[in-house]
């Protein structure tokens, strides 16, 4: 038969007050680290999302602006900080010709997440003047599969990512850093 245990046995077999209290403190510190490189990474994620999606759509606007054998702009949005596709398509019924903003399976207009931003922008419309649309910097892709030279800069305070676009190829790339790590290069097309 097991003897009975005394009130005193009974403490010495658990943890005191003071042990319960070191431990929690010890959890909720590593919680904190924890949560504070989850949030970190979680913007860094978010900013790759809005650089990914900036670089696509610029590739898909070139892409279309040849196939479809007109001009699509990529627009650039700094009041609401995002961007979006433009063409001009005539409409059958209404023998008009407008600006439509293109929304497809591809390609839908891009509001960035909270905290990023365009940190700088660089268009050159190299002695041809295009209209921007509503006021808005606008990156013109041409039917032919050239484009206007750009350079566009977004981050979130502490990283960057840069979408550069080569105007004779039209061709757009990305960039980890900021717009002084971007090579901008012209390509001389008659050269053998």
């Amino acid at each position: 038969m097991r003897p009975l245990r005394t009130q005193f046995d009974i403490s010495k077999a658990g943890f005191t007050l003071i042990e319960l209290l070191v431990v929690i403190a010890i959890i909720s510190v590593m919680a904190g680290l924890g949560s504070g490189l989850f949030t970190g990474t979680l913007d860094r994620l978010k900013l790759d999302r809005a650089a990914n999606g900036l670089l696509m759509a610029a590739k898909y606007a070139r892409t279309m602006a040849v196939e479809q054998q007109r001009r699509y702009r990529l627009c650039l949005d700094e009041r609401n900080q995002g961007f979006f596709l433009v063409t001009t398509i005539y409409d059958e019924e209404s023998g008009q010709v407008g600006d439509v903003i293109v929304t497809d399976h591809y390609c839908k207009p891009v509001d960035f997440e909270s905290g990023i931003e365009f940190e700088r922008i660089n268009i050159d419309s190299a002695g041809e003047v295009e209209a921007d649309y509503e006021g808005l910097p606008t990156v013109v892709f041409k039917p032919d599969g050239t484009a206007e030279t750009a350079i566009i800069q977004i981050g979130n305070g502490r990283t960057s990512y840069t979408v550069s676009v080569n105007a004779a190829i039209g061709k757009a790339k990305l960039v980890v850093g900021s717009v002084e790590n971007v090579e901008v290069s012209t390509i001389d097309l008659d050269a053998g």
